[in-house]
């Protein structure tokens, strides 16, 4: 795997500012773990696992849209996603090209909605869309969520593509 560039998260800066760095930091290492591959290299698996990097590009863009679109916004479902539920979006068919635009557009779509968010009201304010359960999570829990699930899957991004290639990251 070769160099990637990588914003990295500023070392002294505010809430706000930090927490879309890490962010950002993220979604960049993620990118770089599926950069580059054909299908079958995004079809690859680990020992037991099913899960696929191609898998883990439709997840993370159906999440970015259920997160800051669906629930921080109170839009409804993306069309793309429409009758489907979670559990289906990790079975690929699409090219690595239409998987690898799915994802951008995604991550597109969620850095215009949180930069209008927090234009509007800042971290402290409550999403327009409760949780099943009532919950009204505030943006700063969806922003640290995201921050929580790209960390959780660029450690399965480590192990599939390290599979694939042998490219290792730091």
């Amino acid at each position: 795997m070769t160099t990637f560039e990588r914003p990295e998260p500023p070392l002294a800066a505010g809430e706000t500012e930090s927490l879309i760095g890490f962010l950002e930091y993220h979604r960049a290492t993620f990118a770089w773990k599926c950069a580059g591959l054909d299908a079958a290299g995004l079809q690859a698996t680990v020992g037991a696992s099913t899960m696929t990097l191609g898998g883990l590009l439709k997840h993370l863009a159906y999440y970015e849209d259920h997160w800051f679109s669906r629930r921080m916004q109170g839009n409804k479902r993306h069309p793309q996603w429409a009758g489907l539920n979670p559990e289906e979006v990790w079975t690929v068919h699409e090219t690595p090209e239409a998987l690898h635009a799915l994802w951008e557009a995604a991550v597109a779509r969620s850095r215009t909605l949180l930069t209008e968010t927090l234009t509007n009201g800042g971290l402290d304010q409550p999403a327009r869309r409760s949780l099943p359960g009532g919950e009204v999570p505030s943006v700063r829990w969806i922003v640290l969520h995201m921050i929580e699930e790209y960390a959780r899957h660029n450690g399965h991004a480590d192990f599939l593509r390290e599979s694939i290639d042998g490219s290792v990251g730091e």
